[in-house]
């Protein structure tokens, strides 16, 4: 197995409790493995990148994923800790939750189900694909050396089809139940800590909105502009009977409030905006009450926004917090798109969708650790020093003014090989020889490679 830089010790070392002393050295090898190995990410693939091909007891290693007892929760919080050491210590923490889809196939794999491919389909055009449905909860965050936010999966749980629940008699849970859960876990984990939580539509539902405000967590969506929205409640006058009133006067759309020729508006410049940079917008906001029959009543505070230049449709979002800024509130929001990212690039580079397990065990930690692999690869990419970060990403033809994901993930197998050295021998009569250096065509051809 390939040595691993000192200055990675760290954190690698980080999850050791985790497992017991002989699952420890296997799922160290299917971690290095993992960064190192292109292509699938199979367990089999990982063993022949590690120099373990002809390892009789190869079984082992399958075995921890499938049978080994440990524990992906405790590990997510190990992993979201380091994660708030390095990129998030003193300012809010912003978290953002979504869904996706794993296109599966396979008879003996019962969580799958048959779901609309967000990426396949459009508005006038709906195409449907059988997979996994994953929630996963990641930390947005800048990254000083990439120059902007990147999302960092750390907690990722499956969405079993409601079908696949009947099956097997166990209770559905939603997309709501699944992310409350992860959300409220976060919050345990984050005590004392200013936490704010963005989603899509999805997510803009009173009692999950209720829910998160009553443990401390400000919550930030999309919201309807046909939205029924109402002052507060008036104060209640000695000797009322009956039971308080929840809200007060019903107030105008926020339709009605977009074509109000009376509404004033106010010119900001949102950084980031969906990677196009700088964009300067046009807003309106109030606070106001959130209400709906049957269910709980939720303070917000909603922000409307549209474009000078009509390049988009007009939107709007909602804060459960009131006293939050518009401005910031509309800055977090548009960090959401870095999900898509992050899908998208765990796709593409740590081959998701690639891997072959069909138990139930083996396929519930498989997905969440290659996710789990993006933000450790990023840690692993900060220890680095800058000068050979560089070194990956530039060349004569296209220099990039900062790196993306390939390239982090490139600098860090380049230290791994570099550790190991493809030294000729490590006997101690040899150690007179020169040192073996990479050349850099072979460097390009070991860690550019997906």
């Amino acid at each position: 197995m390939p040595h691993l830089p000192a200055r990675f010790a760290g954190i690698i070392l980080s999850f050791a409790p985790l497992f017991v002393h002989q699952s420890w050295r296997n799922a160290q090898a299917l971690l290095i493995g993992a960064i190192l190995c292109p292509g699938r990410r199979t367990v089999a693939s990982v063993l022949r990148i590690t120099g373990r091909a002809r390892d009789r007891h190869f079984v082992n290693t399958h075995r921890v994923l499938s049978r080994a007892a440990w524990s992906p929760r405790t590990g997510a919080r190990i992993l979201l800790r380091l994660l708030v050491e390095a990129f998030a210590p003193r300012r809010p923490i912003v978290l953002a939750l979504d869904d996706t889809i794993e296109r599966r196939w396979g008879r003996r794999i019962r969580a799958r189900g048959i779901y609309r491919d967000p990426v396949r389909s459009s508005g006038a055009h709906f195409v449907k694909t059988s997979g996994l449905r994953w929630m996963s909860l990641m930390l947005l965050a800048p990254i000083p050396w990439a120059g902007r936010v990147w999302a960092l999966p750390f907690l990722t749980a499956l969405v079993p089809s409601e079908r696949a629940c009947r099956e097997r008699r166990h209770r559905h849970k939603t997309l709501l139940d699944v992310g409350r859960q992860m959300a409220l876990q976060a919050r345990r984990w984050l005590s004392g800590r200013d936490l704010v939580l963005v989603g899509d539509s999805a997510f803009s539902a009173l009692l999950f909105l209720d829910a998160l405000r009553g443990s401390g967590v400000t919550t930030i969506t999309r919201l309807r502009l046909d939205a029924a929205l109402y002052g507060p409640a008036p104060p209640r006058l000695p000797g009322t009977i009956g039971r308080p009133s929840k809200k007060g006067a019903r107030r105008p759309t926020l339709s009605k409030i977009l074509t109000d020729p009376g509404t004033v508006w106010q010119q900001v410049s949102v950084p980031g905006w969906y990677g196009t940079g700088e964009r300067r917008i046009e807003i309106t906001s109030a606070s106001a009450v959130w209400h709906h029959s049957g269910l709980p009543v939720v303070p917000v505070r909603w922000v409307l926004i549209r474009d000078p230049e009509n390049h988009f449709e007009p939107q709007a979002l909602l804060c459960t917090d009131p006293a939050r800024d518009p401005t910031q509130i509309v800055t977090w929001f548009v960090r959401r798109w870095q999900v898509e990212v992050t899908f998208q690039e765990a796709r593409a580079h740590l081959g998701v969708e690639t891997q072959r397990q069909w138990s139930d065990k083996a396929i519930a930690r498989t997905t969440p650790c290659l996710r789990a692999l993006f933000s450790i690869v990023t840690l692993l990419a900060q220890l680095l020093p800058a000068r050979q970060r560089r070194q990956i990403a530039t060349t004569a033809w296209s220099p990039k003014p900062q790196p993306t994901f390939s390239d982090a993930l490139a600098i860090v197998r380049y230290a791994i090989w570099r550790e190991e050295g493809l030294s000729m021998s490590r006997r101690k009569r040899d150690r007179r020889k020169t040192r073996f250096r990479l050349p850099p065509p072979w460097a390009y051809a070991l860690c550019q490679a997906a």
